[in-house]
């Protein structure tokens, strides 16, 4: 199998003279990027970084941040971005758990990199004027000559991911380059991707879906065309001027997108295909999306970090709240809550948790120095994901929520995905997030944090949800009215925010 450096060389052979990044007005084609990397590559290499070595990233979504992804794959360097928005706190963990042998960094995380004493220790990248005297140029690495690098094979680690890590510390998701090749050629076939595609490099290269559409792009001819800092306008001015072909989002960048005051179908008729992944779509989102794109694909993508896809859809909208069925390099599960089987396996209808089979070609291996985590998420060959879901009586997986996220209120287990999805499709309700609240009487309460649109009251939201159907015990006794919904840099829903920052001071007015 064909490790990512020699992926790379396949399309510089086969389309040296295609466009393969662009980034305002910085554009390369296949032949010119591969210089560009290959110099960086060796630039890395004299700087003392080699195989298995981690270079720390903290930047925005430009062709510096691409290209030195594409020269860690040729030199062997386990590329290892994260966050631009990560405090000093934060990139000083990074640093210390990779045994980082460099970092990398722009103007947007310069402060917190130049806080961090380890970073000292280690060469320093820096692009732009930002950094100490002592740092590295990234321009000084480009414009040399020598050898062809290539110096990974196909099962050492090509990346590392940091999860979220909403509870206790971020974990680090090593994954190889048979699986980040398996996950990009699968998110090729998936999206029905073609030669000469353009996609949106929006989404961070820090986060999976960012990744996925940077090397998805190189393997079929494509353009990547980066947004360094998600903003609507300059957005939707990418869009228009390269004429991108599909989008990979997550839904609060669709939301952002088509709610902004510039939006025409005019501007985003290029746009022939979407996908979306990273949480679930709201049903009245869904609607909006696809009668403002009108796509011929509409892709519903779930997956992690450890392994990219667990399942598809490939009309997201045929099924509102489906996530499909199994992708092509995966089987999943759901089975009991708190199961310590693969085997306790619940029937179709009822909810449980979705465990996926780590035999996938896409999957990791097991965390970075994290044996805890190991024991907790991997066991008998499979992946206990903490996603709550259930299969219809099709055979559709429904993702119903976090096992943390389930409301438990008067000994009646409630997800709150299916009341989000009523209440979304009210005209008044812009967005909605669920929670439990806790109760002396009920254990918790249902409580939904509705951003409006408008006016709308408590009683006409409750008759809406007994309209939609929801039984009683599922209708949200408080409404919380916010200004916005708290999300995470990659539009992940912050309910622990909600909870913890905001449900205490509401309720006391």
């Amino acid at each position: 199998m064909f490790d990512l450096g020699r992926s790379f060389l396949a399309t510089v052979e086969r389309r040296p003279h295609t466009i393969a990044i662009t980034d305002g007005d910085f554009r390369r084609t296949y032949a010119e990027w591969l210089d560009d990397i290959q110099s960086v590559a060796r630039g890395l290499e004299s700087l003392g970084l080699g195989r298995s070595d981690h270079l720390v990233v903290v930047m925005q979504n430009r062709w510096q941040m691409a290209t030195l992804h594409w020269a860690c794959q040729f030199a062997g360097v386990i590329v290892t971005p994260i966050n631009w928005r990560s405090t000093a706190r934060e990139v000083r963990y990074c640093l210390e758990n990779a045994d980082a042998c460099g970092v990398a960094f722009d103007g947007a995380g310069a402060d917190a990199v130049l806080a961090c004493r380890e970073a000292y220790a280690i060469p320093r990248i820096a692009v732009g004027e930002c950094g100490d005297d002592d740092k590295v140029a990234f321009d000084s690495l480009l414009g040399g000559h020598g050898e062809l690098l290539c110096r990974a094979a196909p099962e050492d680690i090509s990346l590392m991911l940091y999860t979220s890590g909403t509870s206790g510390k971020p974990k680090g998701v090593p994954r190889t380059h048979r699986a980040e090749r398996a996950a990009a050629v699968a998110h090729v076939a998936q999206n029905l991707y073609r030669h000469d595609e353009r996609t949106l490099g929006v989404m961070p290269l820090y986060h999976t879906m960012g990744v996925r559409s940077l090397l998805s792009m190189a393997l079929i001819d494509g353009r990547f065309v980066c947004v360094p800092k998600f903003d609507p306008e300059a957005t939707l001015e990418a869009i228009e001027r390269e004429q991108v072909t599909n989008l990979y989002l997550v839904p609060t960048l669709y939301h952002l997108l088509i709610k902004h005051p510039t939006f025409s179908a005019e501007r985003v008729a290029s746009v022939d295909k979407l996908g979306f992944a990273g949480a679930a779509m709201s049903v009245g989102l869904m609607a909006q999306v696809e009668d403002a794109f009108k796509p011929s694909l509409f892709v519903n993508h779930y997956g992690c970090s450890e392994i990219y896809t667990f399942t598809i859809d490939q009309q997201a909208s045929r099924k509102p709240g489906s996530s499909g069925r199994a992708s092509l390099n995966q089987r999943i599960r759901i089975v009991r809550v708190g199961a310590e089987s693969p085997d306790d396996i619940v029937p179709p209808g009822e909810e449980g948790e979705i465990i996926a089979d780590l035999a996938g070609d896409e999957a990791f291996y097991g965390y970075w120095r994290r044996p805890d985590a190991d024991r907790k998420a991997l066991r008998d060959g499979w992946y206990f994901t903490s996603d709550m879901g259930y299969f219809d009586a099709e055979g559709d997986l429904f993702v119903t929520g976090r096992v943390d996220d389930l409301i438990i209120t008067g000994g009646e287990n409630v997800s709150p995905a299916e009341i989000e999805n009523a209440l979304s499709l009210h005209p008044q309700v812009d967005e909605v997030v669920v929670a439990g609240l806790p109760d002396e009487q009920w254990g918790q309460v249902i409580a939904a944090f509705v951003k409006p649109r408008g006016n709308v009251s408590e009683e006409t939201l409750d008759q809406y949800c007994i309209d939609a159907g929801l039984a009683r015990f599922k209708r949200p006794r408080r409404y919380l009215f916010v200004d916005d919904i708290p999300k995470s840099a990659v539009g992940k829903v912050l309910r622990r925010v909600l909870l913890t920052d905001r449900a205490d001071s509401l309720a006391a007015k």
